[in-house]
């Protein structure tokens, strides 16, 4: 198992896709904290709290595990990637951990240069920033939310295969069908694996709103997307060992 996470880590690292999606979470997640930060009056704790949260690591990383595991049909590399390593279940749970590593690393980078960057602008304009505590909370749960999406895009590109199918497919439940069920059924949307579901870790919701009433508890959030996580591997464990990689 460590070899295979050594080798799928390896594969992630030196893709171009990877390094794309880096620059671009990055570059997204900068301008939204640098726009805001200068352009945004009546400050309060959670304002800022919601500002260092603006990690877009889930998203990018979350494409990235369905890019990596349903690209492997898509460029036909499926057969010889299962021929170096037989066991389907056990490759499948490699690269599920490795694109959660990837995520941690990823909103490591990412969230520790937007506090760094947002703190900058709000102290010269003279508006308090948040205590190291405060801002080392928002770190984890910003670090584990983006473990567990990593981990599920896997699973989603592995059970569909079709990398556009998959892609739109996703896009369309985060930026579609989530808005539609938080603004009419809430509490049906707080289990979502795509916003709600994340938005309890992380405590903000996901169009940035600091009004948790309807969101999970963290707890209870995290066991939901493990819950995904596990019903989406468990689907795509069971078409591997099943049918043709064709």
């Amino acid at each position: 198992m460590t070899s295979l996470l050594r080798a799928e880590l390896l594969k992630l690292r030196t893709t171009r896709t990877f390094a794309a999606l880096v620059a671009a979470a990055l570059v997204l997640s900068l301008l939204v904290v640098v726009l805001t930060g200068l352009l945004s009056d009546d400050w309060t704790e959670e304002n800022t709290r919601g500002l260092f949260a603006a990690d877009f690591t889930g998203l990018f990383i979350m494409l990235l595990g369905i890019i990596g595991m349903a690209g492997e049909w898509r460029h036909r590399t499926i057969t010889g990637t299962f021929l170096a390593a037989p066991n389907r279940v056990r490759l499948l749970a490699a690269k599920g951990l490795s694109y959660a590593v990837a995520g941690v690393v990823l909103s490591l980078i990412v969230t520790v240069t937007i506090m760094v960057v947002g703190t900058v602008i709000l102290a010269s304009r003279g508006i308090d920033t948040l205590s190291l505590a405060t801002l080392l909370d928002v770190l984890w749960r910003n670090l584990l939310v983006s473990a567990l999406v990593g981990a599920l895009g896997v699973g989603v590109g592995a059970l569909l295969r079709n990398q556009v199918v998959a892609i739109i497919g996703v896009l369309l439940i985060g930026f579609v069908v989530d808005p539609a069920l938080f603004a009419l059924v809430p509490e049906v949307a707080a289990y979502s694996p795509t916003g709600g579901a994340p938005g309890g870790i992380i405590g903000i919701d996901a169009f940035g709103d600091t009004d948790t009433d309807t969101l999970l508890a963290p707890g209870v959030a995290v066991l939901v997307m493990f819950g995904w996580i596990a019903a989406f591997f468990a689907a795509a464990g069971a078409r591997l060992r099943g049918g043709d990689l064709v």
